[in-house]
């Protein structure tokens, strides 16, 4: 099987010229000028390969063969992934079971059946990798943020997730439920042979009402109109926010706002504890739809009941009431 790769490495000529111009003092943009590369690929050459020595600190610096060795060690650990489909396969497996990159590399330092190991960092480089971003490696993460972004993608020149949207900012009379109309939102990511379909959860914060929708990919802007054609009947007052994590998903949140006045908040990054209502639900929806269900091929009927013994089941955190009539109570005030 042949990966492609989507850029090239620095030769070792071209890190002797990188240790000769940077002892005289050639800035970083002239090195990249000279040698035809990009800026930010010298700025992470000399960062990532900077040899540093605690005993002999005058020894310090970049060094063209010191820093061809790192190189070249980094490459043959990632590199492992990319010549090893055995291990490739056995990694891509867990991670669609919904192991994390850490349980994984763990794990198989203790199997005694494992022809290999393979430490979490290098993992991650795989998935962040551009084979791993073709084969969309990183909604397989447990809580799939993109805390490390990956370095072939363009950085966003305005925040997609401006800080006076942050949950920090939410009012308290939201986070205490003391207020009917605030929901928490969240997608269920099911196994890569099913494509990038999924199902929305929706989960009213003081009666627990839940909505599910299917989707047929993760674009943010369907999913958004989904949102507003699925809410927008309701009362104003039962619909006044929505908090999200920071996926992609999520981009155009912005939507929600012009199409039916609704505002929305967003968890910090990798912090899924803080809309902790609809990932609870997701767990109880998991017994009915686990990560290898056919998701498109499930009757819309299927998931209308699903929907109904979810509402319909008495919960002790609402006295022994069901989400639906707590919901159709607090609807009509």
């Amino acid at each position: 099987m042949v990966l492609s790769r989507t850029f090239s490495h620095l030769s070792f000529d071209e890190r002797r010229s990188i240790s000769r111009m940077s002892d005289q003092k050639f800035s970083q943009s002239e090195i990249a000028r000279r040698l035809g590369r990009d800026r930010a690929t010298i700025s992470r050459e000399i960062k990532r390969n900077y040899w540093h020595d605690q005993e002999f600190p005058d020894a310090e610096g970049y060094w063209a063969m010191t820093a061809n060795d790192m190189a070249r060690e980094r490459r043959r650990r990632i590199g492992k992934l990319f010549r090893r489909e055995d291990l490739r396969n056995e990694v891509i497996g867990k991670l669609e079971s919904g192991w994390s990159p850490e349980q994984i590399a763990g794990r198989l330092k203790i199997e005694p059946a494992a022809k290999a190991s393979v430490c979490h960092e290098t993992i991650y480089r795989y998935v962040y990798s551009p084979e791993g971003q073709r084969q969309q490696l990183a909604r397989l993460l447990p809580e799939r943020r993109r805390k490390r972004r990956p370095r072939y993608a363009r950085k966003p020149q305005n925040p997609v997730f401006p800080d006076e949207r942050s949950i920090k900012h939410r009012p308290e009379a939201i986070n205490d439920r003391k207020e009917f109309g605030h929901w928490e939102a969240d997608l269920m990511i099911f196994e890569r042979v099913q494509g990038n379909a999924n199902v929305a959860t929706v989960v009213e914060r003081t009666s627990r009402f839940t909505m599910l929708f299917k989707n047929n990919d993760r674009q943010s802007k369907p999913i958004m109109e989904r949102l507003i054609n699925v809410l927008s009947p309701l009362p104003r007052h039962a619909r006044q926010s929505l908090t999200f994590d920071r996926g992609f998903e999520f981009v155009s949140w912005r939507r929600l706002k012009q199409g039916m006045g609704t505002d929305a908040w967003f968890c910090d990054p990798s912090a899924p504890w803080q809309k902790g209502s609809v990932e609870n639900m997701n767990r109880r929806i998991r017994r009915y739809l686990p990560r290898d269900t056919a998701v498109l091929s499930v009757p819309d009927e299927s998931i209308r009941s699903l929907i109904d013994q979810l509402n319909n089941t008495p919960r002790k955190c609402l006295g022994f009431h069901t989400p639906a009539e707590v919901f159709r109570r607090e609807v009509n005030k």
